[in-house]
This record gives C-alpha cells, structure tokens and sequence, in this order.
C-alpha cells in the first residue's frame, strides 16, 4: 500500500487491485484513532494500524458495507457504521465473499458494526463527525475532519476523475440530497474510497452531470 498524507492528521492508503484503486484512511484526532475503511483483509488492516498513534484508542469506521471497504474489519476494535450497515454486512457477506473473495488479502473476519447511529455521530474533542449520507448505497457515510477541513466521501464520489458520478444503488433524488448536505459542510479537501484527492468544488461537478 501506499501512503500518503492529506493534510496534518489525515493518511491516505492506497492500492492498485486489478486496474481500480482502492483507498482507506487514518486520522489521528486528539483522542482517538480513526480508521475509515478497512481494505481488504488483515494485511491491509495491519499495514495501517502501524501508523496509528498507539497512546490513543482506535476506532473503525466503515463508510458502507461493500466487501472492498470491511474485509480488514477486526472484532479487536470498536466499529462504528450507519444502522442499516450492519444487516446489510450479515445478508451480503456470503454472496460478496463468493463473487469477490480472490481479492483477500490475508485473515478475512466477518466482524459487523458494534457502534451505529441513524443521522449523526460526533466526537467532540477529536472534532470528527460522522454523517448519514446516503447516495452509492442506502446506507452510505461520509467523515467529516473539522479541523483539517477534509471530507471523506466514501464511495459517493466516482471512481476516476473522468467518471466522477459513482454508481448509485438508491434514488437519485436521495444523491442529489446527499450532494446539497455536502454542500452545507466547511471543508477544502475531498477524498473517497476510489479517487484521488480533489477540492470541494468537484460536489459542484457532480451536481452539474446529473
């Protein structure tokens, strides 16, 4: 994997699986270390736990339950995900691991949210907020860093600068809802389970596309 740092508390992890990118994140708040994303197995789960600060409790945060962002999950740590993340884990975990389960990168442990909310989350003294925002799946989160102004978007934006509308498994009128909230939020910096690093303005983009 490799690294890269967003800004001065956000890590960017990143693999090449076939011809896709896949990428998780680390952020060290004043608390808590938040891991969002997982990859796909305990070797990636390893890898970035390394750069956790290891005076301070991790946590993992998982932005919606597709097999590409949970398979590093571990029941060692806390695990925080919107309400329907964690059924939705139970009913697609054999299917997703017959389709897709050449990916693995190491130990794979069914390990389901033990944390969820339904609208918002926050943790106050680390300045992160978790954000019901559904779009690419019905379940889908974003992570918002108000101190180094960065949003993590999950998988509702796009996989590529050139195709930067994501595949959206619910209504698009509940997208476009998801869009206006991102709006609202004071960040500078984007980043999602795919993409590369972009500015606030590509929610503008989005928006004009669709």
């Amino acid at each position: 994997m490799e690294v890269k740092a967003i800004k001065n508390r956000c890590l960017m992890f990143s693999r090449k699986v076939d011809d896709w990118d896949l990428n998780a994140y680390l952020v060290k708040g004043e608390k808590h270390n938040f891991i969002i994303d997982t990859g796909l197995g305990s070797v990636d789960f390893n890898f970035i736990k390394k750069f956790a600060d290891r005076r301070k409790q991790t946590i993992i945060i998982i932005t919606h339950y597709h097999w590409d962002h949970i398979w590093g999950n571990t029941k060692k740590y806390p695990i925080i995900a919107h309400s329907l993340c964690r059924k939705m884990i139970l009913e697609k975990w054999d299917e997703m691991l017959g389709k897709f389960g050449q990916y693995a990168n190491g130990k794979i442990e069914k390990a389901v949210p033990d944390i969820t909310f339904d609208s918002e989350l926050y943790f106050e003294e680390d300045k992160i907020k978790l954000i019901y925002t559904p779009g690419h799946t019905i379940d889908s989160i974003s992570v918002i860093d108000e101190t180094d102004k960065v949003l993590v978007a999950g998988d509702n934006i796009g996989d590529t600068v050139e195709e930067i509308v994501p595949v959206i498994y619910c209504e698009k009128s509940t997208y476009l809802e998801t869009l206006k909230i991102y709006e609202k939020l004071d960040f500078d910096t984007c980043v999602s389970g795919h993409n590369t690093v972009l500015k606030k303005d590509v929610i503008q983009k989005i928006m004009e596309k669709i």
